[in-house]
């Protein structure tokens, strides 16, 4: 199949912040965090049940927790549990998204006031993933083990569920009211305004088209493996541990063109996807990983850098963030900045 001129783009590794148990920004930056549409740059520490905005000099600006964290630090006082993902609305306001308890807090930081937007276990929802504001205000939420797909407006009110609770998967298009998913990591919003849904135990990334009322796999083929690079992305597979408590890709990113960012966690690589070819190659990290292995502070070569285990990835003015837990008590970050792109070449798979 001939899958036209595609211009590869190029990366080189930033720099590579270590994190040693306890620490939280280090330069300016956290092991997890999140960039919003303006640039504002969130911190969330999982485990301490904890978000912050990052300020200079390694200082937060304002904190939302349970209670006061740092002294001389505003916070904003919200019972969170294990949040996982920050975004905003229209009218200013943050929404946190915790998998600890199927909640979705409200944050409204000029009234420093926290309140509850969604409560999952009213509704039966297991978990709570990521909370990702789409272009008409809507918030989408991923239900992890549950396999559903929310769709809430704006005051937090349920107004389409995609999947019915039990695992499966179609290979190309579902319809809204057949589709299945089967434990779905990360949504993220697309520069499309599309919804893109990392369905990591059918080891596929797939699209959410509200205009036509379908579910379109875009990668991946439902089975496990590391193939297909060089190649359209529909026929690759991605890296499975069935041992793992999070089995198969694991997160999830876009640029501002539309290239998907897969956080491939089993087989230690970040594939990237081509939004005009469809292509998929991977541009960082090594199969051969080594857990506990802090990476070279120099490193600049991308294929070289050890991913063990990568998670919560994020993309934001031509720089690709990506965590990685190189055991239960340390981390890296490695930063890696889009340098160029090579001519475009015909690609034939």
């Amino acid at each position: 199949m001939d899958l036209g001129a595609t211009a590869l783009v190029q990366w080189v590794v930033e720099r590579i912040i270590h994190f040693d148990s306890g620490d939280f920004i280090k330069t300016g930056f956290s092991h997890f965090g999140f960039h919003d549409r303006n640039g504002n740059y969130y911190a969330i520490f999982h485990q301490k049940h904890l978000l912050g905005l990052v300020g200079e000099d390694d200082q937060f600006k304002w904190t939302v927790a349970a209670h006061q964290v740092f002294e001389g630090i505003p916070n904003i006082v919200a019972k969170l549990n294990y949040p996982m993902y920050v975004d905003s609305l229209a009218d200013g306001t943050l929404l946190v998204s915790n998998f600890g308890d199927a909640k979705i807090y409200r944050i409204d930081i000029e009234k420093k006031k926290a309140e509850v937007f969604v409560d999952g276990s009213e509704l039966g929802i297991k978990d709570v993933g990521n909370c990702v504001v789409d272009d008409e205000g809507m918030v989408w939420v991923n239900e992890v083990r549950g396999c559903k797909i929310w769709r809430f407006d704006n005051k937090g009110k349920p107004v389409l569920t995609l999947g019915d609770g039990m695992t499966g998967f179609q290979l190309g298009i579902a319809d809204f009211s057949k589709v299945r998913f089967n434990w779905i990591y990360d949504i993220r919003r697309g520069p499309d305004g599309n919804i893109y849904v990392l369905d990591s135990k059918n080891f596929a990334v797939r699209l959410i088209d509200l205009k036509h009322g379908v579910v379109t796999t875009i990668a991946g083929t439902g089975k496990p493996g590391y193939e297909g690079d060089n190649g359209i992305a529909l026929a690759a597979t991605f890296g499975s541990d069935p041992v793992a408590r999070f089995d198969g890709p694991i997160s999830l990113s876009l640029d501002e063109e539309g290239n998907i960012f897969v956080g491939d966690r089993q087989n230690h690589v970040v594939r990237m996807i081509y939004k005009e070819s469809g292509i998929i190659r991977t541009i960082a990290g090594k199969r051969n990983s080594v857990e506990g292995m802090s990476n070279n502070p120099e490193e600049k070569e991308p294929l070289k850098l050890n991913l063990p285990e990568i998670s919560s990835m994020n993309y934001h003015n031509g720089r690709l963030f990506i965590p990685t837990d190189l055991s239960s008590e340390t981390g890296d970050l490695a930063v890696l900045r889009k340098t160029a792109k090579l001519p475009a070449t015909r690609r034939i798979t």
